[in-house]
């Protein structure tokens, strides 16, 4: 399968093209290389005669009309987002170019390729977002599939408006759509300005370790491997037209987390005395700060068969052994714009 992957060079974009090259699907890898991407996330599967790299924004119309005549994919996964809630915060406008006129202008490029080919069945344009669409849980309960959308912050308006363009298109013009809402994603290759890349780095200089409020707030943690691998198995077997809620079934607190994190440390990479977990600083908390996610994955474990393959102590500890192994990656990304800087004050 020829697969058109747009942000392949992004943190799951890239883990899709390394896992897609590995399985012997050909990529066409579309990123404008904004400032979270890096083609050395790529790197190996590059070598592969199966990899082609397009410098396209998505943005860009035109461009992207170009992309899909030269390469005639069989399918669309389409990852290029804007990501980072704190920087909706002081860049919403971005966002909104990015999510939301840019998957418009993916969805046209798509609509217009899928016609002119005849409108083959097998044909998919797959739509990777957020659980953030959601809203925020209490306590109990679950996101499903049929949840309300009720986002929070710019980020996951936009993403929430991707959405259902998405489903618009699939029910206006027939495009064979799936969609997938994922829970946060950690791992290798996890540009640094996160939590748990934060953490890792910020820990190993020394510094303080931020922790947005009281570090209550509840997150459920998927490894970003799983998190292709799920993907990959949407665009091949999903349902036309249906949603599928990908979940880490690891549900921490942030302080809990980062925990976590501290203790892996200090077994890898123990300091000259004390723990990590003595740079713990509580910090005023980020505008809007959705409270718990939670997934419910019943669907696509029934439908498809699909479960998280590490717990997210295994999984936590893959990625803290990977930032230590591979400190030439992280070092070339710090000075990059915004990184190790407080983001998302301005409200």
């Amino acid at each position: 399968m020829k697969l058109l992957v747009t942000g392949g060079a992004g943190f799951i974009g890239s883990a899709v093209v390394r896992l897609a090259i590995s399985r012997g699907h050909e990529i066409v890898n579309v990123d404008a290389l904004t400032y979270a991407a890096c083609l050395d996330n790529v790197a190996e599967a590059a070598k592969s005669p199966c990899y082609a790299f397009e410098q396209v924004d998505i943005r860009d119309r035109e461009a992207l009309d170009a992309v899909f005549e030269k390469h005639k994919p069989d399918a669309v996964m389409h990852l290029a987002a804007e990501s980072h809630v704190d920087r909706s915060i002081d860049a919403p406008g971005d966002f909104i170019e990015t999510n939301i006129t840019g998957t418009f202008n993916m969805l046209e490029a798509a609509r217009k390729y899928w016609v002119a080919a005849g409108k083959p069945e097998s044909f998919r344009f797959h739509h990777i977002s957020t659980d953030e669409v959601f809203g925020s849980l209490g306590a109990e309960g679950q996101f499903t599939e049929e949840t309300p959308y009720d986002p929070r912050s710019p980020y996951s308006a936009s993403k929430a408006a991707s959405d259902h363009l998405v489903r618009a298109w699939h029910e206006t013009y027939g495009l064979p759509v799936v969609l997938t809402n994922c829970s946060n994603n950690y791992g290798p290759y996890h540009f640094p300005e996160k939590l748990i890349p934060v953490v890792i780095l910020k820990a190993l200089a020394g510094q303080p370790l931020p922790i947005y409020g009281d570090g209550s707030n509840v997150r459920d943690w998927l490894y970003v491997e799983d998190h292709a691998d799920a993907l990959l198995l949407v665009v091949e077997k999903g349902e036309i037209g249906r949603g599928y809620n990908i979940g880490g079934e690891n549900e921490r607190s942030n302080l809990e987390l980062v925990n976590t994190l501290c203790a892996i440390l200090d077994e890898k990479r123990p300091k000259n005395a004390g723990s990590y977990s003595d740079q713990i600083t509580f910090v005023t908390d980020r505008p809007g700060h959705d409270a718990r996610y939670a997934i419910d994955p019943a669907r696509i474990r029934e439908e498809l068969g699909w479960r998280p393959s590490v717990t997210v102590e295994e999984g936590l500890e893959k990625t803290v052994q990977w930032y230590l192994d591979n400190p030439e990656w992280w070092q070339a990304l710090q000075d990059r714009h915004g990184v190790g800087e407080r983001l998302g004050v301005k409200a």
